[in-house]
Parts: C-alpha cells; sequence; structure tokens
C-alpha cells in the first residue's frame, strides 16, 4: 500500500510540477529534463509514469480542461452576454502582455515549434495545448448557450473562429503600438463576439 501511494505522490509531484511551467510559459515545450528537476524527481521516474513528452503534456492538459478560472468574467451575470465574453477574451490575450513581454512569447513559441521543425511528437504537444485554449472558449459559450444568449450548436467552430482573432491580435501585441491600436484591439473583440454571438457589439474597456 505504502508503495502504490509512494508512486501516486510522485507522479502527482511531476503533474504539478508540469502544469506549473505551462501556465508560467505556455508557449515553451515542457522537456522531461526540466519538469523532473522541477517536481525533484529524476528523468528515469518521469519516464516511468510519462515515457514521451506527448503522453506528460496530453495528461497534463486533460487535468487543466474542468479548472475553474478564478472570479470567471463569465458568471458576472451584471454585464451582458457580450460584455462577458469580451471580458474572458481579454483575460487570455492578458496573458500574451504587451510589447516586450508579448514579443519574448512569441519567441519562445517560435523556437519551440517553428524554428527547430515540428516532429510528430511536438505536432501533438503543440496541438494539446491548443486544444486547451479551445476548451477554455467553449466552455464560456456553453454557459452562455445554457442561458440562451447563443444558439445551441456550432460551440468548437465558433471558438474556432475566436482563438483566430485572438492569435491576430496577439501577433499585433508583439508589434510597435500606441493608444489608438489598443482601441482597436477592443473593437476587433466586440465585432468578433458579436458574430458570435448574434448582437450588437460589446462595450468595455480598452487596454489591460
Amino acid at each position: 500500500m505504502s508503495g502504490r501511494s509512494t508512486q501516486r505522490d510522485t507522479r502527482d509531484r511531476i503533474l504539478i510540477a508540469a502544469a506549473t511551467m505551462l501556465g508560467e510559459d505556455p508557449p515553451a515545450r515542457l522537456s522531461v529534463r526540466g519538469v523532473a528537476a522541477r517536481a525533484g524527481v529524476s528523468t528515469g521516474s518521469l519516464r516511468h509514469f510519462f515515457p514521451t513528452q506527448r503522453e506528460l503534456v496530453e495528461t497534463v492538459v486533460a487535468g487543466l480542461y474542468d479548472i475553474e478560472i478564478p472570479d470567471d468574467p463569465i458568471y458576472d451575470t451584471e454585464r451582458t452576454p457580450a460584455e462577458r465574453l469580451v471580458a474572458c477574451l481579454r483575460l487570455m490575450l492578458s496573458e500574451f502582455g504587451t510589447g516586450d513581454r508579448a514579443r519574448e512569447r512569441w519567441r519562445a513559441m517560435y523556437e519551440s515549434y517553428i524554428a527547430s521543425g515540428l516532429g510528430e511528437e511536438e505536432s501533438a504537444v503543440y496541438l494539446a495545448l491548443e486544444r486547451l485554449g479551445l476548451r477554455r472558449i467553449e466552455r464560456w459559450l456553453a454557459v452562455l448557450i445554457d442561458e440562451g444568449a447563443i444558439p445551441a450548436g456550432q460551440a468548437e467552430r465558433r471558438a474556432r473562429f475566436l482563438t483566430t482573432v485572438l492569435n491576430g491580435l496577439a501577433t499585433e501585441r508583439a508589434l510597435p503600438a500606441n493608444a489608438m491600436r489598443f482601441a482597436s484591439e477592443t473593437e476587433t473583440l466586440q465585432l468578433a463576439v458579436g458574430a458570435v454571438i448574434g448582437d450588437t457589439p460589446a462595450t468595455g474597456q480598452s487596454g489591460s
């Protein structure tokens, strides 16, 4: 019994370390050596539970699917559905930062998934991370569908559309910008949400 408990503790430490590293730097690869060091275990122990990087990342991502975001804007019913969805998307966009921070994020993404080439395992890792972002948006849409604010169906298609918009805005954040750029960013989010909800654009605050 104690042996199984120790193994479970080791596996949990590995997953917690990987999830923490993923939260700190989503674009970066989760290297076996890096995660093992963070968890305080040997690479052999990590390989025992997760023989490949792909298995490690997919297990971590699967565990993150159903974690609730503290103070999730989607539940702020004092706002309109469109305003709430804009706030949620802005929350995701804020993870990229602006200026140097945004450039560093894209640099990490480029070095991890473009410059070095993508093998089968690397592609699977990237797609697992992409699914995590899509799942977050789908959950927000599901809340609005349950409320009757959005027609049922096509949640994945809508989530992919909104993800494409966020990717474009995140790229712009790495480029030189001024106050007009941030105002345009807010308008773009409002228009995208309006297209998904089928309503008038949401109002919101610029910048973040």
